[in-house]
Protein backbone atom coordinates (compact mmCIF):
# COMPACT_ATOMS: atom_id res chain seq x y z
CA UNK A 1 0.00 0.00 0.00
CA UNK A 2 1.25 3.51 -0.75
CA UNK A 3 1.24 5.41 2.27
CA UNK A 4 -0.85 8.83 2.26
CA UNK A 5 1.21 12.08 1.89
CA UNK A 6 1.36 13.77 5.09
CA UNK A 7 -0.91 17.15 5.61
CA UNK A 8 0.71 20.47 4.42
CA UNK A 9 0.56 23.35 7.40
CA UNK A 10 -1.81 24.48 5.58
CA UNK A 11 -4.23 21.91 5.84
CA UNK A 12 -3.17 20.85 9.38
CA UNK A 13 -3.87 24.51 10.20
CA UNK A 14 -7.22 24.08 8.86
CA UNK A 15 -8.36 21.15 10.33
CA UNK A 16 -7.66 22.95 13.85
CA UNK A 17 -9.60 25.29 12.97
CA UNK A 18 -12.19 23.56 11.98
CA UNK A 19 -12.40 21.54 15.02
CA UNK A 20 -12.10 24.86 16.83
CA UNK A 21 -8.51 24.99 17.86
CA UNK A 22 -8.25 28.77 17.32
CA UNK A 23 -5.24 30.24 19.74
CA UNK A 24 -1.96 28.87 21.03
CA UNK A 25 -1.57 28.75 24.71
CA UNK A 26 1.99 28.15 24.79
CA UNK A 27 4.43 27.23 22.45
CA UNK A 28 5.32 23.73 24.69
CA UNK A 29 2.31 21.28 25.29
CA UNK A 30 1.88 20.57 29.23
CA UNK A 31 0.20 17.54 30.39
CA UNK A 32 -1.97 19.45 33.42
CA UNK A 33 -3.02 16.29 34.63
CA UNK A 34 0.10 14.87 35.23
CA UNK A 35 0.89 18.11 37.25
CA UNK A 36 -2.12 16.95 39.49
CA UNK A 37 -1.24 13.96 39.83
CA UNK A 38 2.20 14.37 40.84
CA UNK A 39 4.01 16.81 42.00
CA UNK A 40 7.48 17.85 39.54
CA UNK A 41 11.03 16.38 40.68
CA UNK A 42 12.99 18.44 42.73
CA UNK A 43 16.25 19.94 40.72
CA UNK A 44 19.60 18.71 41.86
CA UNK A 45 20.66 21.28 44.28
CA UNK A 46 22.66 22.49 47.89
CA UNK A 47 21.27 20.33 50.70
CA UNK A 48 19.49 24.00 51.95
CA UNK A 49 17.79 24.75 48.67
CA UNK A 50 16.94 21.07 48.01
CA UNK A 51 14.86 21.14 51.84
CA UNK A 52 13.03 24.21 50.38
CA UNK A 53 9.36 23.38 49.16
CA UNK A 54 8.57 23.24 45.08
CA UNK A 55 5.37 24.70 44.65
CA UNK A 56 2.96 23.64 41.59
CA UNK A 57 1.02 26.36 40.34
CA UNK A 58 -1.86 23.87 38.90
CA UNK A 59 -2.23 22.50 42.18
CA UNK A 60 -2.27 26.03 43.82
CA UNK A 61 -4.69 27.19 41.11
CA UNK A 62 -7.74 24.16 41.90
CA UNK A 63 -7.02 24.97 45.48
CA UNK A 64 -7.69 28.58 44.92
CA UNK A 65 -11.31 28.01 42.66
CA UNK A 66 -14.20 27.97 44.80
CA UNK A 67 -15.84 24.64 45.00
CA UNK A 68 -19.01 24.34 42.73
CA UNK A 69 -21.21 24.15 45.72
CA UNK A 70 -19.54 27.44 46.95
CA UNK A 71 -19.96 29.05 43.35
CA UNK A 72 -23.36 27.87 42.47
CA UNK A 73 -24.69 29.56 45.97
CA UNK A 74 -22.34 32.74 45.15
CA UNK A 75 -24.41 33.17 41.63
CA UNK A 76 -27.70 32.48 43.14
CA UNK A 77 -27.41 35.14 45.88
CA UNK A 78 -25.37 37.68 43.22
CA UNK A 79 -28.56 37.15 40.68
CA UNK A 80 -30.56 37.60 43.10
CA UNK A 81 -29.65 41.02 44.05
CA UNK A 82 -29.72 42.38 40.93
CA UNK A 83 -32.17 44.88 40.42
CA UNK A 84 -31.57 46.04 36.61
CA UNK A 85 -30.13 44.45 33.72
CA UNK A 86 -27.28 47.00 33.85
CA UNK A 87 -26.60 45.50 37.10
CA UNK A 88 -26.88 41.84 36.20
CA UNK A 89 -24.32 42.49 33.78
CA UNK A 90 -21.88 44.16 36.17
CA UNK A 91 -22.49 41.28 38.61
CA UNK A 92 -21.68 39.15 35.68
CA UNK A 93 -18.78 41.20 34.74
CA UNK A 94 -17.34 40.49 38.25
CA UNK A 95 -18.17 37.00 38.94
CA UNK A 96 -15.00 34.73 39.29
CA UNK A 97 -16.86 31.49 40.09
CA UNK A 98 -16.96 29.87 36.51
CA UNK A 99 -13.91 28.87 34.80
CA UNK A 100 -15.04 29.85 31.61
CA UNK A 101 -14.40 33.66 32.46
CA UNK A 102 -11.11 32.83 31.93
CA UNK A 103 -10.70 31.32 29.14
CA UNK A 104 -13.05 33.37 27.08
CA UNK A 105 -12.29 36.59 25.43
CA UNK A 106 -14.71 38.33 26.76
CA UNK A 107 -18.80 38.11 28.58
CA UNK A 108 -21.32 37.83 26.07
CA UNK A 109 -24.57 39.43 27.63
CA UNK A 110 -27.42 40.01 25.35
CA UNK A 111 -28.52 41.77 21.85
CA UNK A 112 -31.78 43.23 20.84
CA UNK A 113 -34.36 44.88 22.75
CA UNK A 114 -34.89 44.41 26.58
CA UNK A 115 -38.01 45.80 26.11
CA UNK A 116 -39.09 43.39 23.32
CA UNK A 117 -41.84 40.85 23.98
CA UNK A 118 -39.89 37.71 22.99
CA UNK A 119 -36.75 36.76 23.98
CA UNK A 120 -34.36 34.16 22.72
CA UNK A 121 -32.25 31.93 24.65
CA UNK A 122 -29.65 29.30 23.07
CA UNK A 123 -26.47 27.46 24.64
CA UNK A 124 -23.44 28.85 24.64
CA UNK A 125 -21.35 31.81 22.53
CA UNK A 126 -18.96 31.05 20.19
CA UNK A 127 -16.37 31.76 18.27
CA UNK A 128 -17.67 34.85 16.32
CA UNK A 129 -19.89 35.65 19.41
CA UNK A 130 -16.52 35.65 21.68
CA UNK A 131 -14.38 38.23 19.62
CA UNK A 132 -17.22 40.66 18.95
CA UNK A 133 -18.87 40.28 22.52
CA UNK A 134 -22.49 39.66 20.72
CA UNK A 135 -25.16 36.44 20.66
CA UNK A 136 -25.39 34.68 17.52
CA UNK A 137 -23.16 36.99 14.83
CA UNK A 138 -21.92 34.23 12.92
CA UNK A 139 -23.70 31.91 10.82
CA UNK A 140 -26.10 30.68 13.07
CA UNK A 141 -26.54 34.07 14.07
CA UNK A 142 -27.43 35.01 10.44
CA UNK A 143 -30.01 32.27 10.10
CA UNK A 144 -31.40 33.23 13.29
CA UNK A 145 -31.83 37.18 11.42
CA UNK A 146 -33.66 35.17 8.40
CA UNK A 147 -35.71 33.36 10.68
CA UNK A 148 -37.05 35.70 12.94
CA UNK A 149 -36.88 38.45 9.76
CA UNK A 150 -39.51 35.94 8.23
CA UNK A 151 -42.40 36.39 10.86
CA UNK A 152 -41.53 40.59 10.97
CA UNK A 153 -39.11 40.46 13.70
CA UNK A 154 -35.43 41.54 14.17
CA UNK A 155 -32.84 42.81 16.45
CA UNK A 156 -34.56 45.78 17.19
CA UNK A 157 -37.74 43.93 18.44
CA UNK A 158 -36.55 40.34 19.55
CA UNK A 159 -34.18 40.07 22.74
CA UNK A 160 -31.11 37.37 22.31
CA UNK A 161 -28.93 35.51 24.85
CA UNK A 162 -27.61 32.76 25.98
CA UNK A 163 -27.42 30.17 28.97
CA UNK A 164 -24.01 30.67 29.02
CA UNK A 165 -22.29 33.66 28.57
CA UNK A 166 -18.48 32.84 28.00
CA UNK A 167 -17.70 30.74 25.28
CA UNK A 168 -16.47 27.39 26.25
CA UNK A 169 -12.91 26.47 25.19
CA UNK A 170 -13.00 24.84 21.77
CA UNK A 171 -16.80 25.22 21.05
CA UNK A 172 -16.92 22.41 23.06
CA UNK A 173 -20.17 21.51 25.35
CA UNK A 174 -20.55 23.34 28.68
CA UNK A 175 -19.89 20.94 31.79
CA UNK A 176 -23.55 20.53 33.47
CA UNK A 177 -21.85 21.58 36.39
CA UNK A 178 -20.72 25.02 33.99
CA UNK A 179 -24.30 25.12 33.44
CA UNK A 180 -25.50 24.91 36.84
CA UNK A 181 -22.93 28.06 38.01
CA UNK A 182 -24.53 29.63 35.14
CA UNK A 183 -27.52 28.91 35.48
CA UNK A 184 -29.25 31.87 38.32
CA UNK A 185 -28.02 34.25 35.94
CA UNK A 186 -30.10 33.42 32.86
CA UNK A 187 -33.06 32.51 35.36
CA UNK A 188 -32.46 36.23 36.64
CA UNK A 189 -31.96 37.59 33.07
CA UNK A 190 -35.58 36.14 32.04
CA UNK A 191 -36.95 37.78 34.99
CA UNK A 192 -35.74 41.07 34.23
CA UNK A 193 -36.44 41.25 30.98
CA UNK A 194 -40.20 39.44 31.29
CA UNK A 195 -41.19 39.06 27.95
CA UNK A 196 -44.11 37.51 26.77
CA UNK A 197 -42.77 34.58 24.89
CA UNK A 198 -39.73 32.66 25.58
CA UNK A 199 -38.24 30.78 22.85
CA UNK A 200 -35.05 28.08 23.32
CA UNK A 201 -33.00 27.49 20.73
CA UNK A 202 -31.96 23.74 20.67
CA UNK A 203 -31.64 21.53 22.99
CA UNK A 204 -29.67 22.45 26.32
CA UNK A 205 -31.33 25.29 26.95
CA UNK A 206 -34.46 23.57 26.47
CA UNK A 207 -33.25 20.89 29.03
CA UNK A 208 -31.90 23.72 31.37
CA UNK A 209 -34.66 26.22 31.04
CA UNK A 210 -38.03 23.96 30.94
CA UNK A 211 -36.67 21.16 33.46
CA UNK A 212 -37.34 18.57 30.76
CA UNK A 213 -35.09 15.45 30.01
CA UNK A 214 -36.81 14.88 26.47
CA UNK A 215 -35.01 15.87 23.43
CA UNK A 216 -35.58 18.62 21.21
CA UNK A 217 -37.60 16.55 18.26
CA UNK A 218 -39.94 15.73 21.39
CA UNK A 219 -40.00 19.09 23.11
CA UNK A 220 -40.34 21.52 19.66
CA UNK A 221 -43.19 22.80 18.70
CA UNK A 222 -45.00 22.06 22.33
CA UNK A 223 -45.98 25.11 24.57
CA UNK A 224 -44.67 25.18 27.96
CA UNK A 225 -44.90 27.65 30.97
CA UNK A 226 -41.83 28.88 32.39
CA UNK A 227 -41.81 30.34 36.24
CA UNK A 228 -40.54 32.70 36.92
CA UNK A 229 -41.62 33.29 40.23
CA UNK A 230 -43.72 36.44 39.66
CA UNK A 231 -45.03 35.78 36.25
CA UNK A 232 -45.67 32.36 34.14
CA UNK A 233 -44.34 32.89 30.47
CA UNK A 234 -45.35 31.11 27.51
CA UNK A 235 -42.37 29.18 26.19
CA UNK A 236 -41.81 27.18 22.61
CA UNK A 237 -38.50 25.32 22.24
CA UNK A 238 -37.33 25.29 18.04
CA UNK A 239 -34.25 23.88 16.56
CA UNK A 240 -30.58 25.95 17.22
CA UNK A 241 -29.48 27.82 14.07
CA UNK A 242 -26.44 25.63 13.87
CA UNK A 243 -28.37 22.51 13.85
CA UNK A 244 -30.39 23.52 10.92
CA UNK A 245 -27.50 24.27 8.50
CA UNK A 246 -26.38 20.90 9.36
CA UNK A 247 -29.86 19.68 8.81
CA UNK A 248 -31.48 21.71 6.23
CA UNK A 249 -34.09 19.34 6.42
CA UNK A 250 -35.63 20.56 9.85
CA UNK A 251 -36.00 24.01 8.24
CA UNK A 252 -39.51 23.31 7.62
CA UNK A 253 -40.19 22.22 10.80
CA UNK A 254 -38.41 25.01 11.95
CA UNK A 255 -40.99 27.39 9.80
CA UNK A 256 -44.18 25.54 11.58
CA UNK A 257 -42.62 26.70 15.06
CA UNK A 258 -42.10 30.25 14.01
CA UNK A 259 -45.80 30.69 12.28
CA UNK A 260 -47.04 29.48 16.01
CA UNK A 261 -45.01 31.98 17.60
CA UNK A 262 -45.94 34.89 15.15
CA UNK A 263 -49.47 33.27 16.39
CA UNK A 264 -49.66 34.46 19.66
CA UNK A 265 -47.73 37.72 19.51
CA UNK A 266 -50.35 38.64 17.10
CA UNK A 267 -53.04 37.46 19.71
Amino acid sequence: MIPEPAPTVRELLAFYLEAGVDCALAEEPADRLAELDAPPPAPRAAPAEAARPVAAPAVLRGEAAPAPDVAIASAREAARTAPTLEALRELMQNFEGCALKHTATRLVFADGNPQARIMFVGEAPGRDEDIEGLPFVGRSGKLLDLMIGAIGLNRTTAYITNVIPWRPPGNRTPTPQETQICLPFIQRHIELVNPDVLVTLGNPSTQTLLSTREGIMRTRGRWFDYDTGGRTIRALPTFHPAYLLRSPSYKRLAWQDLRAIAKVLAG
